[in-house]
């Protein structure tokens, strides 16, 4: 999992960081309105993603 216990992203500022990460542009559609919207959708795709992955 990429959020750390705070919910922030641990590549966040490390160079290996992928691209898309620094081009993404936040829409209202995928990261709501809040913080806490934001969160629970990367929660969520982070856990689809994991599973992917086993």
């Amino acid at each position: 999992m990429q959020l750390d216990d705070a919910g922030l992203c641990r590549l966040f500022g490390d160079p290996s960081r992928p691209a898309t990460c620094l081009g993404f542009q936040a829409e209202a559609a995928i990261c709501g309105t809040n913080k806490q919207q934001a969160l629970a959708t990367l929660i969520e795709l982070e856990q689809i993603t994991s599973s992917l992955l086993e």
